[in-house]
């Protein structure tokens, strides 16, 4: 990047340095009510700082939240919350619908989920189980819940604690729900997510968890990862922004894997598995 291309921070005002600071040791993402309850400032004034280091490509903002820009070094998760926003906070409304005051949860790391986590701030009284930094934060000292951080490897790519600790965590608990994203969807294979830890832990959090539910948006057929997930019927419900293709239809028919999708005003009744 040349000198004419870096954003200028030659007038950042102490404030808006404090907040950058912060963002850094959030994990690169916050939501703004986040950022005012550590810095001892209003929303407000979070507002006005963000979209002043927003105009100096400093920081992206999205909704209720921001995130520190590729340019100072943001990973590309958080560069992904920024994308198809719409379809994800659809999907996530989706969900929440399905979650019952009172049930506990398994989250895992993605963008999509953090969507998730974000409409699930309408519920109380939850139990979540994550390894996502940001899902955590979201969800914590809010309406009566309950937040658990599987311990592990920390990932600073994606904010996100991996390995043998974690999962061994993951298992010391039965969850109502496993809610999960992926990076692809297969219409021979099913689920699928780019690094073998998450999909190693995605397994976990299906086995521990009475339901399971999927979430990932019509894009994710183009896409291709190299993990499966898990058997694709081990998937009770598959929330998505459109109804699924022809062949994937077909495919998660046979996996007997019920469909919801978020454009509907209300999803279908909730399914029930044993497992």
């Amino acid at each position: 990047m040349t000198n004419q291309q870096k954003p200028s921070t030659k007038h950042k005002t102490h404030r808006a340095h404090e907040l950058l600071e912060t963002l850094k040791r959030l994990g690169g993402s916050a939501r703004n009510s986040q950022l005012a309850d550590t810095m001892g400032v209003s929303e407000e004034t979070i507002r006005r700082t963000v979209k002043k280091l927003s105009k100096e490509g400093l920081v992206s903002r999205v909704h209720g939240g921001v995130y520190l820009a590729e340019a100072q070094g943001a990973p590309s998760f958080h560069a992904r919350i920024g994308e198809r926003a719409e379809e994800k906070r659809r999907m996530a409304h989706a969900v929440a619908k399905i979650i019952d005051d009172g049930a506990s949860l398994f989250l895992d790391v993605g963008s999509t989920t953090l969507f998730v986590a974000e409409a699930l701030r309408a519920n109380s009284n939850l139990t979540i189980v994550t390894n996502s930094l940001s899902i955590a934060q979201t969800l914590m000292n809010h309406n009566q819940n309950r937040v658990f951080m599987a311990g592990g490897e920390l990932n600073s790519s994606v904010g996100g604690t991996f390995g043998a600790s974690a999962r061994k965590f993951v298992a010391k608990f039965r969850a109502d729900f496993a809610i999960l994203s992926a990076d692809a969807l297969d219409v021979e294979q099913g689920f699928l997510v780019a690094d073998e830890r998450e999909a190693e832990l995605a397994q976990t959090f299906v086995d521990h968890a009475r339901n399971s539910i999927m979430v990932a948006d019509a894009s994710k057929t183009q896409q291709v990862a190299p993990m499966v997930t898990c058997d694709p019927s081990e998937i009770d419900i598959f929330v998505t922004d459109t109804r699924p293709g022809r062949r994937f239809g077909a495919a998660l028919r046979e996996w007997n894997v019920e469909v919801v999708v978020a454009s509907q005003k209300a999803p279908p009744e909730k399914k029930k598995k044993n497992k």
